[in-house]
């Protein structure tokens, strides 16, 4: 990200990495840091899936992955391939022709885990088909799956134990003149992901795929990842990511945006400012604010929009956004335009009034007219 010269708290210093592509999407190597998710369908299924992906990429993903377990997830992954809008990641567990079936269907990125990909010849062969058909890959490192030579070793799930199996599997691939590869070690512990994370962040220059995995339903898989991924992402480690939640991949996505917004790595769609509201609210904003999230998930263009209950902090709040509205009295409240105060607006007009509001400023936006806002 550009540095922050008026406001140098706000500076993320992204760890230097080398840069591969999956598919058209680069990673790590200054990169913006790329949203994924997974799909939950039958592969096989190609409308589901299709859809599926469509779905995600719509709402901001990047790259998906979708999981390859068996031949007619394989074959299937062809068509899905074509149809996707964004690049497909090929997740390989097990069975390593699966690997090399889908490189010869056109996936972009093949993720194995060296704890369950068998033997090393096997991993080369699964090395010289994604070399054969320009994929690049991913070591998959995960806790809760690691070689039993290192469990012996270690006792138990550690990050030294983490590490050492993903620096192992790298030199596979280094050996093999294979360099395209990325590398996450995770796990549901987010203190044993974190701790490995940044340990494998000073051991390899590969870009590094963070999640914080299998972490739970939509509300607790948020929070944790939130701590593990905002953490890591804050310390300038990480070149793309997937939050792992029991929920909707669109949800996935979704989380994974906002917190690389919170931190200002990513920018999409409406940054809504709202205040929990309390007994000085001029209007009811935890209403308010639910209708305008789903109002203006259309938007795609960064902007920001502040919706406070009173005039308490709503003035100042609103200085720094595009579009503001904050609470009075006699049922109306002020509307502001690009941190100046504009106009009044009553309550009941207000949701309508203020998604108007958006969507100009957001024209505007996209056609360069805006003007500047100190909340970049």
């Amino acid at each position: 990200m550009s540095l922050n010269e008026i406001r140098p708290w706000r500076n993320i210093y992204r760890r230097e990495s080398r840069q591969i592509m999956v598919g058209n999407v680069p990673v790590g190597g200054g990169a913006p840091i790329s949203v994924q998710t997974m799909t939950n369908t039958d592969t096989s299924d190609v409308k589901a899936t299709v859809a599926q992906v469509q779905a995600a990429a719509e709402a901001g993903a990047d790259i998906v992955r979708v999981s390859v377990p068996d031949e007619a997830s394989s074959k299937a992954l062809k068509e899905i391939v074509r149809e996707s809008p964004v690049p497909i990641v090929a997740d390989i567990h097990f069975h390593y022709k699966r690997g090399i079936e889908s490189a010869e269907a056109g996936a972009a990125c093949l993720r194995i885990n060296p704890g369950n990909i068998g033997s090393q010849d096997r991993v080369r062969d699964v090395i010289k088909a994604a070399r054969d058909h320009g994929c690049s890959m991913r070591i998959g490192v995960n806790a809760g799956s690691l070689e039993r030579h290192l469990l012996e070793k270690y006792g138990e799930p550690t990050p030294d134990a983490m590490v050492e199996s993903g620096l192992d599997h790298i030199k596979v691939l280094q050996d093999n003149d294979f360099h395209e590869f990325k590398i996450s070690c995770k796990a549901s512990d987010v203190f044993m992901a974190a701790t490995a994370y940044q340990m494998l962040a000073d051991q390899t220059d590969a870009p590094i795929h963070l999640g914080i995995t299998e972490a739970g339903g939509l509300m607790s898989g948020t929070i944790k990842s939130a701590i593990g991924l905002g953490n890591l992402l804050w310390m300038g480690i990480g070149d793309t990511i997937r939050v792992s939640l029991s929920a909707d991949p669109v949800q996935e996505v979704k989380v994974g945006y906002e917190i690389l917004k919170s931190l200002g790595l990513r920018h999409r769609g409406v940054n809504i400012i709202s205040c929990p509201s309390c007994a000085r609210q001029g209007f009811d904003v935890i209403k308010t604010v639910e209708v305008l999230e789903e109002r203006l998930e259309h938007i795609k263009t960064p902007m920001s929009l502040s919706i406070i209950g009173c005039v308490v902090n709503g003035p100042g709040e609103a200085l720094m956004t595009d579009v503001g509205f904050t609470g009075g009295g006699a049922g109306s409240g002020m509307v502001y335009l690009a941190g100046k105060a504009s106009h009044k607006m009553s309550n009941e007009q207000m949701i309508e009034h203020i998604v108007e509001e958006v969507e100009k400023r957001a024209a505007e936006i996209e056609a360069g007219e805006a003007e500047p806002q100190a909340a970049e």
